[in-house]
């Protein structure tokens, strides 16, 4: 049996034609779409996904700036 969506998809769903593909999009879409109720999009951002935002900000900056200790 398949332990990921790679293997999975290798296995079976690249031997189906397209139109039992396209169904099988669909039926997952389909499920998804009903368990999005579920799922928290608000916009509050939480302290850690602040710590992140600033990390990933600093280590951007640092690598196409440099770290130099004068700025201009």
């Amino acid at each position: 049996m398949a332990t990921d969506a790679q293997e999975l998809y290798a296995e079976a769903v690249s031997q189906m034609s397209p139109r039992q593909r396209l169904r099988l999009a669909a039926l997952i879409l389909d499920e998804l779409a009903a368990s999005a109720e579920t799922i928290d999009f608000s916009d509050a951002w939480s302290e850690q996904d602040q710590i992140d935002l600033a990390a990933f900000a600093l280590s951007h900056g640092t690598s196409l700036y440099g770290q130099d200790d004068e700025t201009t």
